[in-house]
């Protein structure tokens, strides 16, 4: 498949042909070799982690904030996670549509990604609210294509970072695919990027699970599983890279799902993002 293209569209930005499988077949089930599963939601629901969080998050997080704030979901599957995410932030009932007022005293703008198209197209077929969750198609790790991309979509709100940014059980995919120096690559950038952070790493035995299913299925291992040097307590080392070389903190964690995952949230201390705020406002 080619390289992302990008589409502008009046209600959603829009990337085609993201990087999939060779000739991007329909994968079996346990096959999909960046976490793309077809009905992953079946598996572990969103109500899971949603109902880690506390109510009037967005508020607390933002309490002098009167514009909109931005999120960014990486890896956000076909969006049933990132709709949930959405809806417990801004407190607003499941049966309620997209011109519902929101509940959390707060407006969100919700940019999620994923590398697969077809789970894509099918998050933006089904989302309730088109006008404030776009879903675009983007490989992440394509620095060519997700930093044109991403600074587009914050130049439509005169803006250069996001308040949030979300990371739900994509950074294991990101370590087998990519390695040590991919993984962190991938933290640095997002701490760069977002204000705070909500992440949930995989434990190392899902890494383990995932290798075994692609042997199962005869296929070759993850190119990088053997010789990753970062491994053991995940949640402890992604706290570790965060905190020591990414200028984070580690403002809570919420918790851990029913499936052995922690929610962490951490916020950047670093100079970059008041550098970023001082010129945006000066613009």
């Amino acid at each position: 498949c080619s390289r992302p293209v990008f589409a502008r569209g009046a209600r959603d930005w829009v990337t085609m042909a993201a990087p999939m499988s060779e000739g991007c077949p329909a994968l079996e089930p346990g096959a999909a070799p960046y976490g793309n599963f077809p009905n992953y939601s079946r598996f572990h629901p969103p109500e899971g982690r949603v109902s880690l969080l506390p109510g009037g998050l967005l508020r607390s997080l933002f309490p002098a904030e009167d514009r909109p704030l931005l999120g960014l979901d990486v890896g956000c599957n076909s969006g049933e996670l990132s709709v949930a995410l959405y809806r417990h932030l801004l407190g607003l009932q499941e049966s309620k549509g997209s011109l519902d007022q929101p509940a959390g005293g707060k407006d969100l703008n919700l940019l999620c990604c994923d590398i697969d198209p077809v789970l894509i197209e099918r998050a933006q077929q089904c989302s309730p609210f088109p006008t404030s969750i776009s879903f675009a198609n983007l490989d992440i790790m394509d620095s060519s294509a997700r930093e044109p991309f991403l600074s587009s979509y914050l130049g439509r709100f005169g803006r250069s970072t996001f308040d949030i940014g979300f990371c739900m059980s994509v950074t294991m995919w990101i370590h087998l695919n990519h390695g040590d120096s991919g993984l962190m690559d991938f933290l640095s950038f997002l701490s760069s990027l977002c204000k705070y952070l909500l992440i949930e790493p995989q434990p190392w035995k899902c890494y383990r699970a995932a290798a075994r299913r692609l042997r199962k299925l005869g296929r070759n291992d993850f190119d990088h599983f053997r010789s990753l040097a970062i491994n053991g307590d995940m949640a402890e080392r992604i706290t570790q890279i965060l905190t020591k070389d990414c200028a984070m903190e580690l403002v809570c964690c919420f918790g851990s799902t029913s499936w052995d995952r922690s929610l962490l949230l951490f916020k950047s201390n670093g100079s970059n993002h008041e550098g970023r705020e001082s010129s945006e406002q000066e613009q």
